[in-house]
């Protein structure tokens, strides 16, 4: 049997949202249906956003303590609802999830990282997906640092991937020049790394904590660990077997 190419599929809140106030259903479906048609040649781990972006739309709390304390519990309430989500969407299309969480400390001892690995290749083996996100009800790094894009680099990492998709809200890095000109131009393949750090211009998205900086960075970690990344629209449909057969632009980080 051939061995299928591992995936590290990185999904932002903005993503996740269709840059709306509310988790888009009919995204996840996108993504399920891609993931399905591409099952006998790639198998999926996803890191997803999202839980905090759920929760806003059940509840307002109500707490005088500093707002990342009130992220982390509103992480807390939007997760369960999240996997559920995923659960019922990607079992409509005949596929098995299950949940992670993880902190960033766990990548810093041998024996946490030793888990993760033997945890999610007896998921993935079994057909399972894992659905990563950081464990913000203690861990705040997430809510801080930018959008999951350093823990799905790190995730990619440690399993050992072949490439790292992530997915935002642009046709990947554009050029400097051309977001001054605003006529945004994808640089389509990065090879020098130090000239694509020169054409990045941050900016923050709506729901997110990241911006391009961050995947950047992300992409730099994975590049480390001798990964491609892929910096695609995911607001589009079909953005993972469009970005295959090359039918959209985006940007490939070698």
């Amino acid at each position: 049997m051939q061995k299928k190419k591992r995936i590290l599929l990185k999904v932002g809140s903005n993503t996740l949202t269709k840059e709306t106030d509310n988790i888009s259903r009919g995204k996840i479906e996108d993504i399920a249906n891609q993931i399905a048609k591409l099952q006998d040649t790639c198998e999926f781990i996803i890191v997803s956003s999202g839980a905090i972006a759920v929760a806003k739309q059940f509840v307002k709390l109500e707490s005088k303590q500093k707002g990342v304390f009130v992220k982390q519990a509103l992480a807390s309430i939007g997760q369960p609802h999240l996997i559920r989500i995923y659960q019922e969407i990607f079992r409509e299309y005949g596929l098995l999830t299950s949940q992670c969480l993880l902190s960033y400390s766990d990548f810093e001892k041998e024996q946490s990282r030793t888990n993760i690995v033997n945890t999610i290749n007896v998921l993935v083996n079994n057909n399972y997906i894992p659905i990563i996100n950081e464990n913000d009800t203690v861990a705040t790094d997430e809510i801080k640092f930018g959008d999951n894009d350093k823990l799905g680099a790190l995730t990619a990492s440690l399993l050992k991937a072949d490439l790292f998709i992530i997915a935002t809200n642009t046709n990947g890095v554009y050029t400097k020049e051309s977001i001054e000109n605003e006529a945004p131009k994808t640089i389509e393949l990065v090879e020098d790394f130090d000239e694509l750090l020169k054409q990045v211009v941050n900016s923050k998205s709506t729901h997110g904590s990241g911006g391009m900086q961050s995947k950047i960075e992300a992409a730099s970690l994975a590049r480390e660990s001798n990964i491609e990344t892929w910096i695609v629209n995911g607001l589009e449909d079909n953005f993972i077997t469009n970005a295959f057969e090359n039918k959209a632009p985006f940007t490939k980080i070698k």
